[in-house]
């Protein structure tokens, strides 16, 4: 992706300053990946621990500083937010909306939201609560090493996903599936889970569409992202967690379907396509 020299957006909140008391794994983030993916897919990372044999212990606390690396990876992040502010705009816009941007709060080990508190391991998340997105920088490290899906086109779907799920926010969705899974039994719940994040696949898509029509991808990116979507199927994270898969307890989607509905944005461009909620078949 070319993103040097582009424009940052100014809604990024940098919390990594201070790494906070909390939960970590021995062995450093990168030695569990199961409980990342675990947590991704709503499951208790504890009872994955026991399985493990990894213990937890606290983190220290007090003040870190911040590699070159992981400043070229916030300035990376800021500009694909900055991008993806200019594309939802627009698209807002045309169909007679005002897109409010979201904040991207950049944090080590531990956050407090308004979702609740959530370590590292709970992966990048968006809170409909303060309308933010979180994310710890080192779960590229993950998505990289451990799930098989290198690249900046990876991660920047990664950013674009749970942007995607702030549009959702914005257009009533997410509240009407709140709604909808409060009333539901937990095998219903988790269909409506595996439609509402499709759907922020189908949005990722759109962003992209607009990102290629601005001669921002090269060689390779669609390539990158359709490999972060693969990787972070309900399926194939089971697999790698437990063994086996249990279709009944998917929450986002199967890999070949995250590609799917991601893909169809992509191809697209029109936000129109992607109602996954009337969809007879993922």
């Amino acid at each position: 992706m070319l993103w040097k020299g582009q424009r940052e957006s100014d809604n990024v909140e940098d919390r990594r300053g201070i790494s906070r008391g909390g939960l970590a794994v021995g062995g450093g983030l990168g030695t569990v990946v199961l409980v990342v993916v675990a947590l991704l897919l709503g499951a208790d990372p504890r009872s994955l621990l026991e399985q493990t044999g990894g213990p937890t212990a606290p983190t220290t606390s007090g003040a870190r500083s911040t590699s070159p690396g992981e400043e070229e990876l916030k300035h990376f992040v800021s500009v694909v937010l900055a991008d993806t502010e200019n594309v939802w705009t627009e698209v807002f816009k045309q169909t007679g909306r005002e897109y409010r941007d979201p904040r991207l709060v950049l944090f080590t080990n531990q956050v407090q939201s308004a979702c609740g508190r959530a370590d590292s391991a709970s992966g990048p998340f968006y809170c409909p609560g303060d309308q933010k997105v979180y994310i710890d920088l080192a779960f590229y490290s993950e998505l990289r090493e451990r799930l098989g899906a290198p690249g900046d086109f990876a991660q920047a779907y990664v950013i674009a996903h749970e942007v995607g799920h702030h549009v959702q926010r914005l257009l009533g969705i997410s509240d009407k599936v709140s709604a909808a899974e409060a009333r539901a039994d937990r095998r219903q719940a988790n269909e409506l889970s595996v439609r509402l994040e499709l759907q922020a696949d189908f949005l990722a898509g759109v962003w992209a569409n607009r990102a290629k029509n601005k001669g921002l991808l090269e060689a390779g990116d669609i390539e990158e992202a359709l490999g972060a979507a693969s990787a972070v199927g309900d399926d194939r994270l089971q697999r790698q967690a437990q063994g086996r898969v249990v279709p009944d307890s998917f929450t986002h989607g199967t890999s070949e379907q995250r590609v799917r509905w991601f893909r169809k944005g992509l191809d697209t461009g029109d936000i129109k396509q992607g109602d996954t909620f009337s969809a007879k078949s993922l």
